[in-house]
Formats: C-alpha cells, structure tokens, sequence
C-alpha cells in the first residue's frame, strides 16, 4: 500500500500520486536496510540458469528470450550478472565485458519491438546519434548489436546511484540550491541531444540517476534517450484519452504530446519544469480525482503556483516566475532551450536577497 504524505489517504501500491492534492505518495512499509537507489551487486543471481550464451546454445529446455538472459553471455562478448531494470518494450541487465571487466548496463529490446522494421529503422538512427552523446550528464549508447538468435541489444555505461523518484520520495523535497544544481546538469544534458535533434521525450524523475564522480560530488544523469518509445504511442495516446483509457502514467508528459502533436526540444523543458516543480513542493502543479483528469488539467488549466502549493517552504517569487514561463501550455511561451531555463532558476536561486542584476537578467528571461 503507498499513502499521501500530505492528508494520509491510501492507495494501492500502482497509484502513485494523490488524486486529492497530487502529492507523491509513498510506501507505507519499507524494507528495512533497502537503501534507495543502491547500486546492485554485480555478483550473479543464486538462482542463475546454466551459463550458456545468448546464440541459443543453453540448455534445450530453456530457449533464449530476453527476460532469461542471467548467467549467459552475450555474443561471446558480454557476461549477463544481473537484471536490474525492465519495462514494457525493454530488459536492462548488468553485464561484465568479458575481455576487461568493465560493468556495463546492456538494454535488451523485446521481440515485439525488434520485429518491428519501422521501429527498428529508427532506433538504428537513433543509435547512431546516440553514439555521440558522450557527456557527464547523458548515459549515452555505446553500441548496438544484434545476436544470431536476433535478440537486439544497446550497449551503455553502467550508472550507478540514487534515482532521482527515490530521491524524492524519501526527502518528500529538495533544497533550492541542490535543484538548481540538479536542473543545470539535466539541462547541460539535454542540450546536447537537443543539438543533435535528439527530443527524450519521456524525461521523468525516473529517468534520472544521482550518482557521485571521481570528486564526491554528485551529479544528474540523463538516462534512457530514445531508446524502446514509440512515437505512435503519442498519437495513440490522444485516441485512449479521448475514450477514458490512458497508456502508461504520463504525469510528466507536455500538451502537445498528450494531443499526439511534433515534438521538439521544448517538450523536454516542459517535462523538466515539472521535475523542478515536484523537487521544490513533493507535488505535482496539476491535480485531478483520476489520472485521465490530471492530463486534461494540464491541457486546459493553469497549474497551481509553486508558493500556494508549499507556503511553508517561502520559495522565492521569482522561482514560481521561471517555473510559470516554462510551463506554459504553447510551446512557443516556453523558454526555446534547456539552458536557457536552467539559466534562469540559477540566477533565481542563487541570490536570496533579489540583487537588482539578478532581478533584471530574469526580466529578460522573462520575456515580460
């Protein structure tokens, strides 16, 4: 079961906002000594199958699939130690390059994905491009491959730390200045897939790792680019919309991308205000009884100024301002790039006492 922090309501464990007041809901038992975000051993599974390889040459009982990949090794190349991740078009394992004995993170797409020739086509291009997002803020593709027995696989650094959703249920909210820190970071990300006409398009605090560098400090790691999502699935999206039915929990989705409309690189700043949002508060700026009413408000309603949400915390009015900005409904009333917004909570954050330069500098980001 997960409660609202706020006014204690109950909800089963696949709800993950308060359909009252929007806040983040959290478990209401955890496992004692789970540490949020842990890294996961690279140590294999006790209950690995027979190590065999992913060519189909395991045991003839159990053919190779991509959810049965532990203990295998991948194209001769790759030992599968553990499944660490999966989701609905995808399996993510921890892998050790045989060779070096570098730890890898190898998402293995699922077979109706890569039957897919049109979903293919594009993946193949967007790996491609991925290839050349190597930045300290991007888990960028290293390489794409395929096995004989046609399991196809992305190659990506092993990232580990503390997902930033875990984050923010365990703290309920973030202090302004590590935000800024962490907006900064995503955005400096971003903008380098932006250039590349690269749009993640499915940016969510899920989709973020927290982990520390060679200095200690921590770092915001975007994860996950264009990597099994479906453009379709926006068009789609707007179809099941329209007859009560949603696909997925698209809480930090833009408007044009629940109407199923282009995508560009301002969908992604629309999704990181959001984070921002929720980082600041613990809630999200839209509410609704429903999931489905939660995305028509973000389609036809403002979204509850940041310091009515959390008067208690006394954020800074020019920080509800920036947020306003990015999250407007047109994208053409957004800031136009990444960081030009994180610009902005950074010249808001930074300066407690509303120094005039600061002051003005937000002006013009304003654009009012």
């Amino acid at each position: 079961m997960n409660r609202c922090p706020a006014c204690g309501t109950k909800y089963g464990d696949d709800a993950k906002f308060c359909t009252r007041d929007g806040s983040k809901l959290i478990a209401m038992a955890a496992v004692p000594g789970d540490a949020a975000g842990a890294a996961p051993s690279r140590s294999p599974s006790t209950a690995t199958p027979p190590r065999g390889t992913a060519h189909g040459r395991g045991e003839a009982h159990a053919p190779v699939t991509p959810t049965n990949l532990v203990g295998r090794d991948l194209d001769g190349r790759y030992l599968i130690e553990k499944k660490v991740g999966e989701g609905g078009m995808s399996f993510v394992y921890l892998a050790t390059d045989i060779a070096t004995k570098e730890p890898y993170a190898i998402k293995v797409l699922s077979h109706a994905l890569s039957h897919d020739q049109n979903a293919m086509q594009r993946l193949k291009r967007e790996a491609s491009l991925g290839m050349r997002l190597a930045h300290p803020n991007v888990c960028h593709i290293i390489r794409m491959g395929e096995t004989q027995d046609g399991l196809v696989y992305v190659v990506m650094p092993f990232v580990s730390g503390e997902i930033l959703s875990d984050r923010n249920n365990r703290l309920g909210t973030l202090p302004l200045a590590e935000v800024s820190r962490f907006v900064t970071q995503i955005a400096a990300g971003l903008h380098v897939a932006h250039e590349l006409k690269i749009v993640h398009r499915d940016l969510k605090p899920e989709n973020i790792m927290i982990c520390k560098s060679e200095d200690v400090a921590e770092r915001a790691v975007v994860m996950d680019f264009g990597l099994a999502k479906e453009r379709r699935a926006d068009a789609e999206l707007q179809k099941l919309t329209a007859t009560g039915i949603i696909l997925g929990t698209p809480e930090f989705m833009s408007p044009e991308q629940l109407r199923g409309k282009p995508l560009d690189p301002r969908t992604d700043i629309y999704s990181l205000a959001l984070m921002t949002y929720e980082m600041l508060t613990g809630k999200l700026p839209f509410s609704g009884r429903t999931q489905q009413e939660m995305m028509i408000a973000r389609l036809r309603n403002e979204p509850v100024p940041l310091r009515q949400a959390r008067p208690d915390l006394e954020l800074p009015e020019v920080v509800e301002k920036v947020l306003a900005k990015a999250m407007q409904r047109n994208p053409d009333d957004r800031y136009t790039t990444a960081p030009e917004f994180a610009s902005a909570i950074s010249a808001a954050s930074g300066r407690k006492s509303g120094e005039g330069s600061s002051v003005g500098r937000l002006g013009r980001l304003f654009g009012r």
